[in-house]
């Protein structure tokens, strides 16, 4: 019987999932040094060893640890949903609840006052925070439009620069509304808060707004 043949290797691994998992821990160890730390002890050098990775290649990715922080935020934000609940008024709910959860874990907390406290001096830090976490999260307005505008509940919008503005405003209102009653004022963001605040917002969207049909595809030709 012949000798059979011997196991084959495992296949090499390439860079980029070894890439992947270093960013990933990357931004774990900076969210772990945020709040076992805060901000003012944070140092890139801690971020590596926590990490297991050499402290160029947190240079390589970020200029400093402002960068560093917006980015491990922002990977928070992302884990906000806006499932359909069946209304305008339960979605907006919904999302207030989460936003408030989120901004209850000491990680994003203590990250997102530090971060927008020192780019009120710093301009490209603003910036970034406004790319990786604002115009990020806008998706959730504009999906809320969308569903609500399908269900009747909101008029489309015929001009698109009107209907962007529109979306910056009920961001700015809800976001601003949530940041400041959590983390300013210290209150709770609890259900009866969150009922309330949907009511206020509902109300505005849909004064004297007449419900419109979708608009019309163009002719095939």
């Amino acid at each position: 019987m012949p000798p059979s043949d011997p196991p084959l290797p495992p296949p090499a691994r390439t860079g980029r999932p070894r890439s992947v998992e270093a960013h990933t821990a990357i931004l774990r160890a900076t969210r772990a040094a945020l709040v076992e730390l805060g901000w003012s002890k944070l140092t890139m050098g801690d971020v590596a060893s926590r990490a297991g990775v050499a402290k160029t290649t947190l240079y390589r990715r970020w200029a400093n640890r402002s960068e560093l922080v917006v980015d491990a935020v922002a990977v928070l934000f992302d884990e906000l949903r806006l499932p359909d609940r069946g209304s305008l008024m339960a979605d907006v709910e919904g999302v207030v609840l989460q936003f408030a959860a989120l901004l209850d874990r000491p990680e994003a907390k203590t990250a997102l006052m530090a971060v927008v406290a020192e780019s009120t001096r710093d301009e490209a830090l603003r910036e970034r925070i406004r790319s990786a976490i604002v115009d990020r999260q806008k998706r959730l307005v504009l999906l809320g439009r969308e569903r609500a505008q399908a269900r009747g509940e909101l008029p489309y919008e015929d001009d698109p620069a009107q209907a962007a503005r529109n979306a910056d405003l009920i961001f700015d209102v809800i976001a601003g509304a949530v940041v400041h009653r959590a983390l300013v004022s210290a209150e709770p963001v609890d259900s009866e808060w969150a009922r309330n605040f949907a009511l206020l917002v509902v109300g505005g969207l849909t004064a004297g707004a007449e419900p419109s049909s979708p608009p019309e595809a163009p002719p095939r030709r």
